[in-house]
């Protein structure tokens, strides 16, 4: 055995990935017109990635944008622009962009320019890096219409589906649960998203959240990818669903901030917060969780990554009471105040 194919059955251990008494050999073989998951059709999701993103720039460039400009929206001239100095300028690249009074005051003397000055200086630069409203705009207007379609789509697909209403269905008969071609165009269209998400972020302005993002973005890449290798297509597309059912809200509620409906605005981002609560603490908990803890447990029992992906559900669940919990305070302020609070959330 060389040391590609070890390093391939070591990572697609059948003990690890498949229940007991199940081998990789019982699926590659199926019936005549029968289909299963393999590794292999993730890649058709690389492809579709780069068609995505192209048809993002076309979105942006020739719808959103129009609509941008219909509500006043228009791209924001920079009024002050720091003043080209090498000195601060590697400092602001390499070391830091806002200087403790120790950094502003050893700039100050090597410059020979006042502290306000130097202080005065960085902030211009700071400005020059943020998007302006226009661009949150348009990219808010793709994701909003993206996720509105996939999860329209989705909840049309899992209509007809068995596991939709009776969630027992997601482990009868596991692992060997047909591919339909439905099952295969969410996945497939959702990983896809997820890694044009991760291409953009490198050409897209930089923002502070940019390593959070990243490696939100990479765990959902890992989760769909693993999930659709192992099988557990059924489970999953319920937890793509779910998270989906949120997201178009809050994009709808950032294109009402950065036009300026105030009242919408908040009206969508108090809509979004009850969405969110009741996919997040209620459905996710007592449909998915209950399902892949208890309910797997009593039709095909534990097994190695039965343990990693509870684990990983589970560490999800702990993140959306932490988000619940912020979300809850912007919303009581839109409630209270009249207005959404424009933190990270909002931007």
């Amino acid at each position: 055995m060389n040391a590609r194919a070890f390093g391939n059955s070591w990572f697609w251990n059948e003990r690890f990935w498949l229940p007991h008494n199940v081998t990789w050999a019982d699926l590659a073989d199926p019936a005549p017109g029968v289909e299963y998951p393999k590794a292999s059709h993730l890649l058709s999701a690389l492809p579709l990635a780069l068609g995505i993103f192209a048809v993002r720039i076309l979105f942006e460039r020739f719808i959103a944008r129009p609509c941008a400009f219909l509500l006043h929206i228009h791209a924001s001239s920079v009024h002050w622009r720091a003043t080209p100095n090498p000195v601060l300028e590697k400092v602001f690249t390499s070391i830091t962009k806002c200087p403790d009074w120790r950094h502003l005051d050893g700039l100050s003397k090597q410059l020979d320019w006042d502290v306000r000055k130097v202080q005065q200086w960085f902030r211009h630069r700071r400005n020059q890096d943020k998007p302006s409203v226009l661009t949150k705009f348009c990219e808010s207007m793709w994701r909003s219409t993206f996720y509105l379609c996939i999860f329209t789509y989705g909840i049309r697909f899992l209509w007809q589906c068995p596991w939709m209403w009776d969630t027992h269905h997601c482990w009868y008969n596991y692992p060997y649960q047909v591919l339909t071609p439905g099952l295969y165009h969410y996945y497939v269209t959702e990983l896809g998203f997820y890694w044009s998400l991760m291409f953009s972020q490198f050409t897209d302005i930089k923002r502070k959240d940019f390593p959070i993002m990243f490696i939100h973005h990479l765990a959902t890449v890992s989760l769909i990818s693993f999930s659709y290798a192992n099988n557990m297509l059924r489970v999953g597309s319920l937890v793509m669903c779910v998270h989906d059912a949120s997201d178009f809200i809050l994009e709808a509620a950032k294109l009402a901030n950065y036009a300026k409906y105030q009242r919408l605005c908040d009206f969508l981002f108090v809509l979004f917060a009850v969405v969110f609560f009741i996919t997040r603490l209620v459905v996710y908990p007592l449909r998915i969780l209950n399902t892949t803890l208890f309910e797997s447990w009593e039709i095909i029992g534990p097994y190695p990554s039965w343990w990693l992906f509870n684990s990983l559900l589970l560490v999800l669940q702990v993140l959306h009471v932490i988000w619940s919990y912020l979300i809850a305070g912007i919303a009581y302020k839109a409630l209270v105040r009249g207005k959404v609070s424009y933190g990270r959330t909002m931007e």
